[in-house]
């Protein structure tokens, strides 16, 4: 099948105000910062703990979208001082967060038997347990207001087995689970939280570090024979984010044909 063509935003965010992690480069994070804008959001905030990186993606955004409010903030989800200080700092110039998209993950491969602890913890560190850490920190203000949306940045490894990814796919795995458990607990607020689990979305940085075989095929395992593009997974993040998926909560959405 072809590659699809760009979709043109429908104000889907129309008045809201959007804060998105690991946004920064040519990935997943960076594109839903574009179509954020695309889609009409009032206000923006990317962070990543890329500062230069991060000025050249607001400026980009900025000169592709037009939309003048967007801001800043250099952020290491693991790290609990940085989480808390972005998010003060996210709800003071947004004034107040609508929408947060969880993206920040970590990956790599590595034999389960020569692994050690030190490259399983950080990956979930990074993916899971900064995940929660975000969560934990928005959901208060969130609370108070009764009405919020979060969205995590999940992956098919979640549901199915691959060599060498034990420790992304139960970091993965996590991210579902915490979906679905804090959604329930946000839900009576009126806050939903729910999750996008993408196969294989292809952006530069992939293209130069992974192997160009084994992206081809994994790319050949898709229904459509071919891998995602970034601003695909990108528009379920923001139907997730609307109001379109106003009865959603703790859901898992596979942008894939395999879950298993």
């Amino acid at each position: 099948m072809l590659n699809p063509e760009y979709v043109q935003g429908h104000n889907l965010l129309d008045g809201k105000s959007v804060l998105i992690t690991a946004a920064a480069g040519a990935g997943i994070g960076f594109s839903a910062a574009v179509r954020a804008a695309e889609e009409g959001c009032r206000a923006l905030m990317i962070s990543d703990i890329h500062e230069g990186r991060l000025i050249e993606a607001a400026e980009k955004i900025k000169a592709e979208t037009g939309l003048e409010a967007i801001y800043t903030q250099v952020c290491n989800v693991t790290d609990e001082e940085q989480v808390q200080t972005l998010v003060a700092a996210a709800e003071e110039k947004l004034g107040g967060v609508d929408v947060l998209i969880n993206n920040a993950g970590l990956g790599g491969s590595k034999l389960l038997v020569e692994m050690e602890d030190a490259e399983w913890n950080r990956v979930l560190d990074v993916t899971l347990t900064g995940t929660m850490r975000m969560t934990r920190a928005i959901l208060p203000a969130m609370m108070a207001r009764k009405s919020g949306v979060i969205v995590n940045n999940a992956s098919v490894l979640g549901w199915r087995a691959q060599k060498e990814q034990a420790h992304y796919a139960a970091a993965k795995a996590g991210v579902m689970a915490l979906t679905r458990c804090s959604a329930l607990e946000a839900a009576e607020y009126g806050i939903r939280i729910n999750a996008v689990s993408p196969s294989i979305a292809l952006h530069d940085f992939l293209r130069k570090s992974a192997p160009q075989d084994l992206l081809q095929q994994l790319a050949s395992r898709e229904a459509f024979g071919r891998a995602a593009e970034v601003w695909e997974i990108a528009n379920i993040m923001m139907f997730l984010a609307s109001d379109y998926s106003s009865y959603m909560a703790g859901e898992v959405i596979s942008a894939s044909s395999q879950r298993a």
